[in-house]
């Protein structure tokens, strides 16, 4: 829902996040530029979209693969984590597929200010759902190195320790008898 909010604030000023040549969906370095939809030829709007929509299906098999590691290792805390990241990326994806159907559509019928809309809502989806990528990617290795399974601690006991409970110490050796006093008491 959130994201929606975000779709809508971005496609009123009328400004796309495009890229040139579509990265593969495994490169962190992902150079995007910031152009106004306007700005694109409809050619390309259909093209990007295209190739953006086959990018985040990509991602969402990869994320899905993410899920199945966590199941397999039975890690909830990993498995909840990378499963969110699997929900929205989900919605974004039938939100980019809607609009790039739109997209087509309004091309057909000459419509450029939906089609801007349409091409806007796919490409900040696109980068969302890159977002999300590294995200799940993060919940299967953030916890790696705090939880181990497997590991085993011996601990050994050092030899010259007092023994007993020190909260009951055994009574004195010697047991000391008050001296008569010195005077005598009158």
């Amino acid at each position: 829902m959130r994201t929606v909010g975000m779709v809508a604030v971005i496609v009123a000023t009328g400004v796309a996040v495009a890229q040139g040549p579509v990265p593969s969906p495994r490169s962190p370095a992902a150079t995007t530029t910031l152009e106004k939809a306007s700005e694109v030829p409809d050619s390309q709007k259909l093209e990007r979209s295209t190739q953006a929509l086959s990018v985040m299906r990509d991602v969402l098999r990869q994320v899905l693969g993410k899920v199945e590691e966590a199941r397999r290792t039975k890690d909830v805390v990993k498995l909840n984590c990378a499963n969110e990241k699997l929900t929205q990326i989900k919605g974004l994806l039938r939100i980019s597929e809607q609009a790039d159907v739109s997209l087509q559509e309004s091309l057909t019928r000459r419509e450029v200010s939906t089609s801007e809309h349409e091409y806007t809502k796919v490409m900040i989806a696109r980068q969302k759902v890159g977002q999300l990528r590294s995200e799940a990617e993060e919940c299967i290795g953030q916890l790696a190195f705090r939880t181990d399974e497997n590991l085993f601690i011996e601990v050994e006991e050092p030899e010259n320790l007092p023994g007993g409970d020190p909260t009951r110490p055994p009574p004195p050796d010697d047991i000391l008898v008050r001296p008569p006093p010195a005077s005598p008491i009158n």
